[in-house]
């Protein structure tokens, strides 16, 4: 009988501390819907996988995800908050999701999933985002390279139409 009290007491007790804890609040931004880049620091695993920072984030209706490029094509799924995520590439370098930002400027817990180890294996990860780096989506380094690729286009074309000016006029 004893250890039917026990029982029932130790299931009162993770019962009522179970219900105690608060669901997760949807985390929400005061920005304008839109794009921004934002500086963000992965913690965790081995040490060996990085995530490209800074990093773009979208803001709609106050929610914010987060685009995460790990650096290895090697992680086949994330889990935020209880809810796995698939990589939103099949194809290239980097294995690369989108998933919801629910902190600000406090480590949030993740899990991805690699398969470079041979067999599949979750490790738990920290993503940190930094409220106070929140940018410009033109401040990302791949939107630089962009403008850079554009400028360049620019030239190389009006250098090419250029010299057959130039050849036609040196011709006649």
């Amino acid at each position: 009988m004893r250890k039917i009290f026990a029982v029932l007491a130790a299931l009162i007790c993770c019962l009522s501390v179970w219900t105690s804890v608060p669901a997760a609040q949807a985390f929400t931004l005061d920005k304008e819907d839109g794009e921004y880049s934002i500086q963000v620091e992965l913690e965790g695993g081995s040490g060996k996988a990085s995530v490209t920072s800074p990093t773009l984030i979208t803001v709609k209706n106050g929610e914010v995800t987060a685009d995460i490029q790990w650096s290895s094509s090697n992680y086949d799924y994330m889990i935020v908050d209880g809810k796995k995520y698939l990589p939103v590439n099949e194809e290239g370098t980097n294995s690369e999701f989108q998933i919801p930002v629910t902190i600000m400027d406090e480590s949030m817990p993740v899990i991805a999933d690699t398969t470079a180890m041979g067999t599949p294996h979750e490790i738990n990860y920290t993503l940190t985002f930094y409220s106070d780096s929140i940018g410009s989506k033109s401040q990302m380094p791949q939107e630089a390279a962009k403008r850079v690729v554009a400028v360049a286009l620019v030239i190389i074309v009006g250098g090419g139409i250029l010299n057959y000016f130039v050849n036609k006029r040196n011709r006649c």
